[in-house]
């Protein structure tokens, strides 16, 4: 039970960092984006790509940072592939969510990250086929921390959840310490007037997309880090992380760290007592309890 509640608070911090871009995004665009979690893939592919890259022109790169399986070349890798995650978000709202939002609705922008996030994901699956990738072929032995209960860490599983809280601090310190950070809440508020005020309303969509774009990509790279890189990362977290978004109340950064943890935990503790078969289905059921129970979630707060 306790080893499922460590797995569960170290599974949390990925989904933490994939649900504070979602939940961004749809509180400011107003829509729900089923196509975010497929950044998360490519982010986790874009490091594939660069940490390969970097370790063929430069091998004193690919050295493991011990006790880590993280190498230096993917520690470079990550952030480019934050760029590159970030650039990808911005063309797809640029050439498909602009348009939808120009001339149709909010459900009319639902279908069409259903559109967007299928032809992400088999346009990668083309790409790099089908098959489970991993980024060092090291084994890295787990941890005793504790011999009664018998509790075992891996320390990439450590260092994502370090990392992940590190980068959701710096996130608190810009949202509510800089003039830009006040600009976007402003926006998400009441877009109408802050246009008024003077804020740029199309540079803020494209920082909200940045944004998104970074977290979802160190969150992919943390996952395959962890487990395994798959073209169907963002199938199988899609919900886990509306579920985190959804319990958190949409446009809460807190509530969406706070709801990945929490659905993390959950999702680990299920196992214990359910059938692994079963697991899928507790993002569901966490999001009908909450809908039930409080619809607008932890920290949500209702609008007109």
């Amino acid at each position: 039970m306790i080893q499922s509640l460590l797995d569960g608070i170290l599974v949390g911090s990925i989904l933490s960092l994939g649900a504070i871009g979602l939940t961004m995004a749809m509180h400011m665009l107003r829509f729900a984006n089923f196509a975010h979690a497929e950044l998360l893939s490519i982010g986790a592919y874009a490091a594939l790509v660069f940490d390969g890259l970097f370790s063929a022109l430069f091998p004193p790169l690919a050295a493991a940072i011990a006790p880590l399986s993280l190498t230096w070349a993917l520690s470079l890798a990550i952030i480019i592939s934050m760029a590159v995650t970030a650039g990808s978000a911005i063309l797809v709202d640029r050439f498909v969510f602009a348009r939808v939002r120009a001339i149709g609705g909010e459900l009319s922008m639902v279908f069409a990250s259903f559109g967007v996030a299928l032809v992400l994901r088999n346009l990668i699956s083309l790409i790099f086929g089908l098959k489970t990738q991993l980024y060092s072929q090291d084994i890295v032995f787990a941890v005793v921390i504790s011999a009664d209960p018998l509790l075992l860490v891996k320390p990439d599983q450590v260092f994502a959840l370090v990392a992940a809280l590190v980068i959701m601090l710096i996130l608190h310190l810009v949202l509510s310490r800089t003039t830009l950070g006040y600009s976007l809440r402003a926006v998400a508020e009441n877009p109408t007037l802050a246009q008024v005020s003077g804020i740029r309303l199309s540079r803020m969509i494209a920082l909200i997309w940045i944004i998104g774009g970074g977290l979802a990509a160190v969150a992919g790279v943390f996952y395959g880090l962890t487990n395994q890189i798959s073209p169907v990362i963002g199938r199988d977290l899609v919900l886990p992380i509306f579920a985190a978004t959804i319990v958190g109340g949409i446009g809460s950064i807190y509530g969406a760290v706070l709801g990945g943890f929490l659905v993390g935990i959950a999702s680990n503790l299920a196992l214990v007592i359910l059938p692994s078969g079963y697991s899928p289905a507790v993002p569901f059921l966490i999001i009908l309890a909450v809908l039930l129970i409080r619809p607008n979630g932890l920290f949500g707060e209702a609008r007109e």
